[in-house]
């Protein structure tokens, strides 16, 4: 019976307008209109105003353009605060004539807009939550205990959207717009939950997001941005459907040096086999410790938290690993549990 196979790239990326990386994968042989997802982490500040993501997203919507590839999604993170590479994950996936086994499963989906007036309450919950179960569908993954991490990029209020919607006398879950990004992250996250029934919808309430932190789902990795007004969701698994040498698992840190969770989810994938990428979530402690140690990340009025949690977890990861290009999205709202965040690793098994 015939598969579908994945593919994975680890791209460098000199700047976020740089995708001469990935042009060399075309002229390698990679087809174009293969690639279903690529994963960015640029140089800026990851806040509202940086402006590095949709620079990156246009120069990418303009590649592949001139091939006349449309509906990739682009998921692009800012900040590689410490020693984070700037670089670019691309996620590939074709036919194949092999026999179907269980391998790395790649399914994307894009959500309607979201109107300002539902960022951060539960209906942006439900929104994300029905385009996961499209995204699964679309990677031929029918149980939630097969998928290991459901990346997603979000919206976020700038004052031109909360103008418009207070216009339409409509009201805004917060004025404040670095706010709204973690409004956004984390109901996001809880639309992931709820698909993979790790929340209830029902008992649900708009006043749950960002303060109920017992809520929080084991897989999703959330991201926002101004360049856009809805949600590219892509998740990755194991698939009955696929074949090929790739392989996903994951872990949730519990707080920021949990480095022992991450070293048990690569034990449980094969021993010999080569690391493709890793794909984390960090974020400042809300309990202003880690480990029972006060961190002063959230009294920093000069640097955002976020920034530092960036930089922090990605030290951590980068020692444990040996490599510093490594997808490290700050803000962790409803991603794991409160101070730490889901990890994925994927890897290619020897031939």
């Amino acid at each position: 019976m015939p598969s579908l196979r994945a593919h994975v790239y680890r791209v460098p990326a000199d700047g976020p307008d740089d995708v001469s990386g990935v042009e060399a994968l075309f002229a390698a042989g990679l087809k174009p209109q293969h690639v279903v997802a690529v994963l960015g982490k640029t140089e800026g500040n990851g806040c509202v105003n940086d402006f590095t993501r949709g620079y990156a997203t246009r120069s990418f919507e303009n590649l592949f353009a001139r091939y006349g590839v449309e509906g990739v999604s682009l998921v692009m993170s800012g900040g590689t605060e410490g020693a984070l590479s700037p670089h670019w994950t691309v996620f590939a996936r074709e036919a194949s004539d092999a026999p179907a086994e269980r391998a790395l499963a790649i399914g994307t989906a894009r959500t309607p807009p979201l109107p300002a007036r539902h960022l951060g309450r539960r209906e942006q919950v439900l929104l994300v939550a029905e385009g996961v179960r499209a995204a699964m569908r679309d990677a031929g993954i029918d149980n939630p205990s097969d998928v290991h991490f459901v990346q997603i990029k979000c919206p976020l209020l700038t004052l031109s959207r909360i103008a418009a919607a207070e216009a339409a006398c409509e009201t805004v879950a917060t004025r404040d717009t670095l706010k709204s990004m973690g409004l956004s992250r984390g109901a996001s996250a809880l639309g992931v939950a709820v698909a993979l029934g790790e929340a209830d919808p029902e008992t649900m309430a708009d006043e749950d997001i960002c303060t109920r932190y017992d809520l929080f789902s084991r897989c999703a990795s959330t991201s926002a941005g101004v360049e856009l007004t809805d949600h590219e969701i892509v998740v990755l698994g194991m698939g009955a459907g696929w074949s090929g040498p790739l392989s996903i698992d994951h872990a949730v840190m519990q707080n920021a040096v949990d480095s022992a969770s991450v070293r048990q989810a690569r034990d449980r994938l094969p021993e010999r086999a080569r690391l493709m990428a890793v794909l984390a979530k960090a974020e400042p402690d809300p309990s202003g410790k880690i480990a029972g140690r006060r961190h002063t990340m959230l009294d920093d009025s000069d640097i955002s938290g976020t920034r530092h949690a960036r930089a922090f977890v990605g030290g951590v990861l980068a020692g444990l690993f040996g490599m510093t290009d490594l997808y490290v999205s700050g803000g962790a709202e409803h991603q794991g549990p409160s101070g730490g965040g889901p990890v994925a690793i994927i890897v290619e098994k020897e031939s």
